[in-house]
């Protein structure tokens, strides 16, 4: 019997480049939790834009926000994780000689990014509405930092891969550096990610891996994935994803409905 469901946004319950969960989605989530089962958003986006996104239900479900740098329930923090001050700045200085990559820089009480791209400011503050500061240098942003994401708007796909392998050649042996969504490199805080958020999760409700259902379409679901006893890649997820994976899907609504629709015990 499943009791919790995780589920990533971004290329997984929001498809298509989407900013809002659909109405249906909101609904089948609240169905689910009057069942008695827990849903879990777990994602890179940062906590307080999560909790917008599911504004209707915000008080029902729990997060995994920063790519798990950062657990939820109930506005207690289960976990957090930072990235070292002097890594931080020894990867800050390291984007900055490169052209065109754009450096968000995420604190728990906001994220921090440079005016230099009015697209990608645009995309930050006014397309997926990050409490947001614009600063005129992120190295000099203070700590805690839970994570650090890099974007590059303008050179496409290829140039993230390329870009990507340098930097995991550069700092894998200190952090987790992995592609989040087409167009972001994450540098995940060290000893966490979604997968260690939700064992903290299924720890305080007492949950067993085969109990849990996740979703997940990036390499950043793919401790997460791997965690629960029954989990689903995205037919349209990063290469390699789906061996991870139990099922592959094209709708994570779909799931939900077969799930919503099975009897209480």
């Amino acid at each position: 019997m499943i009791k919790l469901v995780a589920s990533d946004l971004d290329g997984t319950l929001l498809q298509g480049g989407a900013q809002k969960l659909t109405p249906r989605a909101v609904e089948l989530i609240h169905e689910l939790t009057q069942k008695g089962i827990h849903f879990v958003a777990a994602s890179g986006r940062q906590y307080d834009n999560l909790r917008r996104l599911f504004d209707e239900i915000k008080d029902e479900i729990s997060y995994i926000a920063e790519n798990g740098s950062i657990c939820v329930h109930q506005g207690t923090v289960i976990s957090r994780t930072t990235i070292a001050d002097d890594l931080a700045a020894r990867i800050i200085a390291e984007i900055k000689r490169q052209a065109h990559f754009e450096i968000v820089l995420s604190r728990e009480d906001s994220c921090f990014i440079e005016n230099h791209d009015p697209a990608f400011v645009n995309h930050i503050v006014n397309v997926m509405k990050n409490t947001t500061q614009i600063v005129e240098d992120v190295s000099k942003v203070e700590g805690p930092i839970l994570k650090i994401a890099v974007c590059n708007m303008k050179d496409g796909v290829h140039i993230i891969d390329k870009y990507l392998k340098y930097l995991q050649d550069m700092f894998g042996d200190e952090i987790k550096v992995v592609t989040s969504g087409n167009l972001w490199i994450d540098f995940i805080a060290p000893g966490s990610n979604k997968g260690t958020a939700l064992q903290d999760l299924m720890s305080l409700f007492n949950i067993k891996p085969e109990e849990c259902m996740a979703f997940g379409d990036q390499y950043n679901d793919v401790e997460m994935l791997q965690l629960a006893g029954t989990s689903y890649a995205m037919s349209n997820a990063a290469p390699g994803i789906a061996y991870y994976s139990t099922y592959v899907t094209d709708s994570v609504e779909e799931v939900l409905e077969d799930l919503a629709a099975e009897p209480d015990f």
